[in-house]
């Protein structure tokens, strides 16, 4: 019996969480607002959320613990991985080199945008096959992040169909940065 009460609880806690998406506001006589978090059925606003680290320069970590992808944009490696082989025999450039601007997209990147709230914008494609968000993300001023990005030169693009919502503004901001020789093409 004790058992069936505990699994009914734990039912009804989880119905709440799933129905409230993890936030009950009790109101109370001052007025004061409670937030209650429960570890499952959180929604979150991604018009307005912390990015509380940047992992590279195309990638971050939100104040949830999730990670963002950059879509429409690809950032040199930092770390030895199995890409950074792959980047060094497609362009014949050392691997040292390349971690070298890696640090340099990443450097930029962090400066940007972390420790900042963000609003992230999704394409056709919420995830990528490694669970990370891909989005498009604006700075507080409303500064494009991805697009900065490109036009500074601190980074390629990677266009994977069908998220291509900004490959045409990607493709002439990274032409411009390679010709005007900026960020990484110096």
């Amino acid at each position: 019996m004790k058992k069936i009460v505990i699994l009914l609880f734990i039912g009804l806690l989880a119905l709440t969480g799933y129905l409230f998406g993890g936030d009950l506001n009790p109101r109370f006589h001052s007025q004061e607002e409670v937030k209650w978090k429960f570890p499952f059925g959180k929604s979150y606003d991604y018009t307005d959320i912390l990015v509380t680290r940047v992992v590279d320069g195309d990638t971050l970590v939100l104040e949830n613990n999730e990670r963002v992808r950059l879509i429409g944009i690809d950032t040199p490696e930092m770390h030895e991985s199995e890409k950074l082989t792959r980047d060094a025999q497609r362009s014949g450039e050392e691997t040292k080199i390349i971690k070298q601007l890696g640090k340099r997209s990443y450097e930029f990147t962090r400066k940007l945008v972390e420790g900042k709230r963000v609003r992230l914008e999704f394409d056709v494609e919420r995830f990528d096959k490694y669970k990370r968000i891909l989005a498009y993300v604006y700075l507080p001023d409303g500064t494009f992040l991805n697009a900065l990005i490109v036009e500074q030169g601190y980074a390629s693009l990677m266009t994977y169909p069908p998220n291509v919502k900004y490959a045409d503004l990607f493709s002439r901001l990274y032409r411009e940065a390679r010709e005007n020789r900026r960020g990484l093409w110096e």
